[in-house]
């Protein structure tokens, strides 16, 4: 009968939840879904300062979120201290132990490395892994105020849940070396280890929030979807062997392989998941997006009904234009409001050139005397008056038009935009706009 696959998530909560623990969480939960074993959250809570009620809870609301569900009752270390304490004394007992005093502080419990062979063992991700047991160093499993340290602790509640693989970050390579050791003192079967690579900035260093964003609940302020983390993160490390990158659950449980991991660092990209965030977004429902659009209009004081034009045929034009929810309303403020912001960027680099006001009048002349105002027509007609001036190509006529009706230099097509607010706001903006030029304010 094939050995039940069990694998956990052991974070130590202290109210925030780093990308790379998540990380390997996400890993966890693929493989034992795509195995049918079971995903099992422990929380190590031994740090009672840090793992407050409220740390636990922000861990559990980030796993909620990303739809890490596991299986069975969460299991807390500190349940666990007394047996902890009683294989210590078996290990002293054994004579794998010994106590002695340290640096002063009193008696700690020390776990005894051999000093001969080799300790070795073969990693999913990073294959073969070997070291000397002569390059080893002895180290302290229960501290002397009586706490079980991590490894001891760590090691026991594997064997108490029945952890068959251990999945987690390269960094805990060494300690591996240590708690095989610990594994074979107590007795117990060795289980298999996969360390996944270190996600990195663009300089190759450890990815921090000194990088930008590192933390789960950083991202879902800032607008990113849980499916979109949660694929973009499950892409550190592992590919499914083709080309593809937006994936649903399914299709990455079906393709997760430890095979297809890779055991050099990933490279946290902010753009790539910023594009696959609007590849998320322009998937989602109509209604759903809707919604939040609705939700973040009110939050910024805008009313809900835009100023002209049809409300369902806009949306579909800004949906697939929304990069994160954070976005919103932003660029597309000028559609809700006369009260727009101008980008002082936009305003600088497109509407502070000599001649400026005349042209906003020209072109406000120009729109306001057009035979049709429809997107084909105004199109041509801005193309005729570029090439009358000797211009080349539309771009210094479309971009001041855009930023003098809108505020900024993003959004949707630009005379798709004229057309939505219609001949009377366009022209009345494009007049303003001029008027505040010539008054320096703006």
């Amino acid at each position: 009968m094939a050995e039940q696959v069990r694998v956990r998530f052991a974070p130590s909560p202290t109210g925030k939840v780093h990308i790379g623990n998540i990380r390997a969480a996400i890993f966890n939960w693929l493989y034992a879904r795509h195995v049918g074993g079971e995903f099992l959250l422990r929380v190590e809570d031994t740090d009672l300062e840090r793992s407050t009620p409220e740390a636990i809870q922000t861990l559990i609301e980030c796993m909620k979120w990303l739809g890490l569900d596991w299986d069975g009752e969460v299991f807390y270390q500190t349940s666990q201290r007394e047996h902890h304490l009683e294989v210590a004394q078996m290990l002293l007992d054994k004579g794998y132990a010994y106590k002695e005093n340290k640096g002063g502080q009193g008696e700690c419990v020390i776990f005894r490395m051999p000093t001969e062979g080799v300790i070795e063992f073969d990693d999913l991700v990073k294959g073969h892994m070997k070291k000397m047991a002569k390059d080893t160093q002895d180290f302290v499993i229960v501290r002397s105020d009586g706490s079980p340290v991590f490894h001891l602790a760590n090691v026991l509640d594997d064997i108490t849940q029945g952890v068959t693989h251990i999945i987690r970050g390269d960094d805990h390579v060494e300690n591996t070396f240590k708690h095989i050791m610990l594994f074979k003192a107590i007795g117990a079967p060795v289980p298999k280890y996969a360390h996944l690579p270190m996600i990195v900035n663009n300089a190759g260093k450890p990815y921090s929030k000194r990088d930008g964003s590192a933390f789960v609940g950083e991202f879902r302020e800032l607008g990113y979807l849980a499916d979109t983390l949660f694929n973009y993160l499950a892409l550190l490390g592992w590919a499914p062997g083709d080309d593809r990158e937006v994936m649903t659950r399914e299709e990455m449980v079906e393709a997760f392989a430890f095979e297809k991991c890779k055991a050099s660092p990933a490279r946290f990209d902010m753009k790539k998941l910023t594009w696959m965030n609007g590849e998320y977004i322009a998937r989602q429902p109509a209604a759903d997006y809707a919604a939040e659009f609705d939700k973040r209009l009110a939050a910024a004081g805008l009313p809900i009904e835009p100023l002209g034009g049809n409300k369902t045929e806009l949306l579909a034009q800004i949906q697939g234009r929304t990069k994160t929810y954070a976005d919103l309303p932003g660029p597309f403020a000028c559609f809700f409001t006369e009260a727009f912001a101008f980008e002082e960027k936009a305003v600088n680099s497109r509407l502070h050139t000599d001649g400026m006001p005349e042209l906003l009048e020209q072109l406000a002349d120009r729109f306001q005397n057009a035979p049709v105002f429809e997107v084909a027509a105004l199109e041509a007609d801005i193309k005729a008056l570029g090439e009358e001036r000797g211009d080349k190509g539309m771009g210094p006529l479309v971009h001041p038009i855009r930023v003098a009706v809108s505020g900024g230099m993003t959004g949707i097509g630009l005379f798709e935009m004229l057309v939505f607010l219609g001949r009377e706001r366009t022209v009345a903006r494009l007049r303003t706009a001029a008027q505040r030029l010539r008054e320096g304010t703006l």
